[in-house]
């Protein structure tokens, strides 16, 4: 049966669309969802807000073409982060489902690169940074305000998103995946290949 919501893939800074969901889209067609997926300003590079006005305009567009009252989001990294943003800072909080995080930089990295890379025309690095004023926005209490339900899927092996256990939310289901799977060695890049 096919499933009422649909699902929008929000990749990652520096990705794009067509690099980041070779598995993920499958195999969620396959189970029956309509997915969607959209490329953010400059490959995720640009102000977080030009991405997140893109990604709130996406969510109308998906709502209008497929009548659906709500769409679920499943973002990897900044993408992860993403959803989470728009859904409370772009009044999407009444029409976002879910939102599933990929190591989600739900409070930004502690990866000494993030606010050197900022200054190489990657303002959404610096942005990532742990204890910026958008993290600082972004994490205000609530966290995961309702009523969208929230997941954070998270690796032990993460280089990127840094601690791994910054990407977990109170009020969300949070998830390591070595809690479930000892062996695996999956990074922040490869988790949305495993």
């Amino acid at each position: 049966a096919a499933h009422p919501v649909p699902v929008i893939l929000v990749h990652g800074t520096f990705g794009d669309m067509t690099v980041s969901w070779n598995l993920v889209s499958p195999a969620l067609k396959a189970a029956g969802y309509c997915v969607f997926a959209l490329d953010l300003v400059r490959r995720a590079m640009a102000p977080i807000d030009q991405s997140a006005d893109r990604l709130a305009a996406y969510i109308d567009q998906v709502r209008t073409r497929t009548g659906a009252p709500a769409v679920s989001i499943v973002g990897h990294s900044q993408g992860g982060m993403l959803g989470r943003y728009v859904a409370r800072f772009r009044d999407k909080l009444a029409v976002v489902d879910d939102i599933v995080g990929l190591a989600p930089s739900s409070h930004g990295t502690t990866n000494p690169l993030a606010p050197g890379v900022g200054g190489l025309g990657c303002p959404a690095c610096a942005e990532q940074q742990a204890g910026s004023a958008f993290m600082q926005k972004l994490n205000a209490p609530p966290a995961a305000p309702p009523p969208p339900s929230y997941t954070v899927v998270s690796t032990r092996y993460d280089e990127v998103v840094t601690p791994y256990q910054s990407q977990a939310l109170e009020g969300a289901t949070n998830i390591v995946l070595q809690d479930r799977c000892p062996e695996d060695v999956t990074d922040h890049v490869g988790i949305i290949y495993d």
